[in-house]
């Protein structure tokens, strides 16, 4: 079921969205990390965007086709654990609509206060990111104000503008892997992948610790999952989203899961191999990767850095760690 991913017109068009904001990002390869692997291993920095993250592709285009229907709203409300919250406050501050993100307690000090200078409202609320969304969605409702999702076509429209330019860059890439928050990363890899006709395996990635999309996937329906990660902010996911599912189904070539000290571990080879700041689910691509090193025999291995936006502390102890 792919009805609802983005074609190669679209993800062009996206493009030149996106480009209006910022260039390309880079994508190298890393001879350290490639030494480590015993192959060829590539990093594509998508830390290195307005936002320190790839969310911020799908806020530009999803506001960008708000205005193309004529349907900008006065207020947007949507919930996050930070870099979605982000892409929708930048979005919205370019367009002139106010945002109001909701967040749960305790979520990330620098992520919630890069929301706040991007001129969004903050309301803490709930445990966990489904309790947030959640009253997000009740928020929106008694407000009418419009409800921006965590995973929509107009999102995934965006972010496939990475993959685009990362399968264009490397056109030898066998496998990548994708870390799986709400399911935009993931499908926008594989609508690019449909979209050049591309012939690399995704690979999605989630934390052991947060498992709805596995469980998923492998019953056939969203089953909801609970959530204890402490690193993988980003990939904190309870309940799968039904849409994201259907494509990842029919699309991915499996799901690895990693631990908070696998990805721990890989945060640290990344800092020591590109001095690149990861955050945990950033870190969670190149974590399977070398969960899986010893499966790789001469392929050419895509990782991506999705985001570096984790708090100073939890860096220092990270790096500390180990």
């Amino acid at each position: 079921m792919n009805h609802a991913l983005p074609t190669l017109h679209d993800i062009e068009a996206a493009a030149q969205v996106v480009y209006r904001a910022f260039a390309p990002t880079p994508q190298y390869r890393w001879a350290t990390l490639s030494a480590r692997l015993g192959t060829d291993c590539w990093v594509k920095h998508e830390n290195h965007t307005p936002v320190g993250a790839f969310k911020v592709r799908g806020g530009l285009t999803y506001f960008d086709q708000l205005r193309q229907r004529g349907e900008l709203p006065r207020e947007v409300i949507s919930a996050t654990r930070g870099n979605h919250g982000q892409s929708i406050g930048l979005a919205a501050r370019a367009h002139g609509v106010a945002c109001t993100i909701v967040v749960p307690r305790g979520n990330s000090v620098e992520k919630n206060a890069a929301m706040r200078t991007l001129g969004v409202t903050l309301i803490e609320h709930g445990s966990d990111f489904q309790e947030s969304r959640e009253h997000a969605m009740q928020l929106a409702e008694a407000r009418g104000a419009h409800m921006v999702p965590s995973y929509h076509a107009d999102l995934v429209r965006g972010v496939s503008t990475c993959w685009w330019e990362y399968f264009r860059a490397v056109p030898t890439l066998d496998v990548v892997y994708v870390p799986i928050g709400q399911g935009s990363g993931a499908c926008s890899a594989i609508a690019a992948k449909l979209a050049l006709r591309h012939r690399v395996r995704i690979v999605g990635v989630v934390s052991a610790h947060a498992t709805t999309y596995a469980d998923s996937l492998a019953a056939g329906r969203v089953v909801a999952a609970p959530v204890t990660t402490v690193l993988a902010d980003g990939m904190a996911c309870r309940v799968a989203d039904a849409e994201a599912l259907d494509v990842m189904a029919a699309n991915l070539d499996r799901i690895v899961q990693v631990s908070d000290d696998e990805v721990a571990q890989a945060m640290r080879m990344l800092f020591a191999d590109t001095h690149n700041v990861a955050e945990g689910a950033g870190a969670a691509s190149f974590a399977a990767a070398w969960q899986e090193r010893d499966a790789h025999k001469g392929a050419v291995v895509g990782t991506t850095l999705s985001g570096g936006n984790v708090d100073s502390s939890v860096v220092a102890a990270v790096l500390a760690g180990g």
